[in-house]
């Protein structure tokens, strides 16, 4: 798998809880890939890429490092992504 819609990264990697406000909080244009704002929860993100994610007045940043076929427990949802917020 070389892409993955947005909003079921974000679900696959726990941001959100479920894929419905992953869609939202893509829609509300609270998420950046590679700085650039994203309103299409359809939006395709590879590998490398940098998701910015504005979330209850937190802002995390992280690297998409992999993609899972289904959503897993929080141990595996750590291997889709690498944490680069200070």
């Amino acid at each position: 798998m070389a892409r993955q819609r947005l909003d079921l990264w974000l679900w696959h990697a726990r941001v959100v809880r479920g894929r419905a406000d992953a869609a939202a909080l893509v829609r509300e244009g609270h998420v950046r890939v590679d700085g650039a704002r994203v309103t299409s929860a359809g939006h395709m993100v590879r590998i490398g890429q940098v998701v910015t994610v504005s979330l209850h007045h937190a802002v995390r940043v992280l690297r998409v490092i992999g993609f899972s076929e289904r959503r897993e427990d929080a141990t595996s949802a750590i291997a889709t992504y690498e944490e680069i917020t200070d």
